[in-house]
């Protein structure tokens, strides 16, 4: 972007739980150049406190989360704090295809803004209305982005739309940062981590069966918490596994858990494009993965890593066994992958590629 043509942005982010799509917005905001005036807007305050961190100074506008379809109150207090910011363009931030659509709505209705929707999981909006709602307000986007190659075309063949009319910027991650490495377990030969939020989404349900296949010092470390943790923990005793895996609860830095693997497994059931992923790519981590959303963007299989397919227990298991016994292609993989990572999943990349779509979407290209 020419330097010195000042962009005035708007991030609304209407999340109350902290995910990795709001980890992306916080990326993003951190590493925009300084022409960029952002704003950030947003329904829940821990939410808004971790993005803004990154930018001290930002303007911050809390707004009460919409009820729903009836709620005009807050739907008006939406579009009131979007119009007082000024914003040149509107930027929200979607984690699936059907939330915000009366945010989006108000949006569009402001004179002059363009407005951008961030697709971060390629699913089918659940209800006709919801539906119908969409079908309305795409045509007045200035833009629509999807994290990746795979998920955009998931998305415009749900939403029946042209091939190449939703636009694909791929999520970026910080380098992990070196730092104490937590202990393996006794007895882990082989250490396979999973790192994420504990819920179906995630497959770790899969993992688990495949530990049950796997010798008996191959351990699994599962970095997070959620729903799923007390299923997870039944499971490996009903499998008998229970004494090879461990479960960490929360953890501030997931990171820190990258060095201690021998492997990071992804046997998610649907993603966008995983920041896990791509941070266990920087961190030099062999990769085993479900061919999900955009996954196959980063991991090709037998290059930056292994592809097995969704709910496939035994070839998951397979996968790990053989870059246990492989430690060539191990090596050669993870090697293959942190260089892939470096080259397209970087937060100043993402951030350039964003400057260049509001250049865009402004007419200044």
């Amino acid at each position: 972007m020419t330097a010195g043509r000042e962009v005035r942005l708007l991030l609304h982010v209407g999340a109350t739980e902290w995910g990795g799509a709001e980890v992306m917005v916080r990326n993003l905001l951190g590493a925009l150049g300084d022409h960029v005036r952002p704003t950030l807007m947003g329904v829940d305050d821990g939410v808004l406190e971790r993005v803004v961190e990154v930018r001290p100074g930002t303007e911050v506008l809390r707004v009460p989360r919409i009820g729903g379809s009836r709620d005009w109150a807050a739907v008006r207090e939406h579009r009131r704090a979007m119009r007082g910011a000024r914003p040149d363009v509107v930027q929200l931030n979607l984690p699936v295809p059907f939330s915000e659509p009366w945010t989006l709505l108000g949006a569009s209705t402001l004179p002059g803004v363009r407005v951008i929707a961030v697709e971060h999981l390629p699913m089918p909006t659940p209800s006709a209305k919801l539906r119908a709602v969409r079908r309305v307000l795409d045509p007045r986007l200035a833009a629509e982005v999807a994290v990746g190659g795979p998920a955009a075309r998931e998305l415009e063949r749900l939403r029946h739309r042209p091939a190449g009319s939703i636009r694909v910027v791929w999520n970026g991650v910080p380098v992990p940062v070196p730092g104490a490495v937590p202990p393996r377990p006794r007895g882990a030969r082989v250490l396979v981590g999973g790192v994420g939020r504990l819920h179906e989404q995630k497959g770790f349900d899969v993992l688990v069966r495949a530990l049950a296949l796997l010798p008996p010092d191959v351990h699994v470390v599962l970095v997070g918490d959620g729903p799923e943790a007390a299923a997870l923990r039944a499971l490996a005793h009903d499998l008998g596994v229970a004494d090879r895996l461990m479960l960490t609860g929360w953890v501030d830095r997931p990171s820190s858990w990258y060095a201690a693997l021998d492997v990071l497994a992804m046997p998610s059931r649907f993603e966008g494009l995983p920041l896990v992923l791509l941070e266990a790519l920087h961190a030099g981590v062999p990769v085993v993965a479900t061919p999900v959303g955009s996954v196959s963007d980063a991991v090709r299989d037998g290059e930056t890593g292994l592809l097995v397919p969704v709910g496939d227990a035994e070839a998951l298991a397979a996968a790990v066994a053989r870059l246990a016994s492989e430690p060539d292609l191990g090596a050669r993989v993870a090697a293959d992958g942190r260089a892939l990572a470096t080259e397209w999943f970087t937060v100043a990349a993402m951030a350039r590629s964003y400057e260049a779509l509001y250049d865009e979407v402004l007419g200044r290209r």
